[in-house]
């Protein structure tokens, strides 16, 4: 029964992450796909590039909301309530499983079923799930991340710092705080994640050559 429900849990977290919310908005807003221009993902930055502002603050709250139901659903599955806060009471199966649920979702955003395994890089994906897990360190690293690309205009460079400052503010909430350790392995898992898949930005930026917030994309 235990094995049944941390499978529900991984393949619904799967399929809502798939859900191609980038490339939908993008063709009805510009009737485009957004997998052929541009950096060919289905996220938010790329969609902004092509279909303008709008476009992509709905993205956003989509790809959001993809990480954030999956866990939602997982603490349903398996406690048939769902509990914002950090606990130090022993729920660890349905704290693991909203983990599952919220890696799955990630996982479907940059391989997506519907897309022939093509996606978006994950970021607010991670973000949503760390907002259904933890809401202190999923704002603390978005507000890093949202700094970090307004100061610096690189979107990626922004994305990269709010993961690793999610994880970095969670090592503390861990240990003083009594937050669940499970958090902070999703936090490090994500943040690992998102750099690995954020490998030819960090060269571009490194290079000189990685695109700026506004720069479009001549279709």
């Amino acid at each position: 029964m235990i094995v049944a429900k941390f499978a529900a849990v991984a393949l619904i977290g799967y399929f809502l992450g798939a859900i191609p919310f980038g490339v939908m908005i993008a063709r009805r807003s510009a009737k485009v796909d957004v997998t052929s221009f541009g950096s060919g993902k289905t996220g938010a930055t790329n969609v902004l590039r092509i279909a303008g502002k709008k476009a992509a603050a709905a993205v956003v709250v989509f790809d959001v909301l993809k990480g954030f139901l999956p866990v939602v659903f997982a603490a349903l599955i398996f406690n048939g309530e769902y509990v914002l806060t950090g606990s130090t009471s022993p729920w660890w199966l349905s704290r693991s499983a909203q983990v599952l649920a919220a890696l799955s979702a990630i996982v479907g955003h940059k391989w997506s079923v519907f897309l022939r395994f093509k996606g978006g890089r994950g970021v607010t994906t991670f973000f949503g799930g760390l907002f259904g897990l933890c809401p202190a360190a999923a704002l603390f690293g978005g507000e890093i991340l949202f700094l970090g690309a307004c100061l610096t205009r690189y979107v990626s460079l922004g994305s990269i710092s709010g993961a690793v400052a999610a994880y970095a503010i969670l090592i503390p909430l861990t240990i003083l705080n009594g937050f669940p350790v499970e958090y902070l392995v999703y936090a490090l898992v994500g943040a690992i994640f998102i750099i690995v898949v954020h490998r030819d930005n960090i060269s571009r930026l490194m290079a000189g050559t990685e695109r700026r917030i506004g720069e479009r994309v001549n279709l």
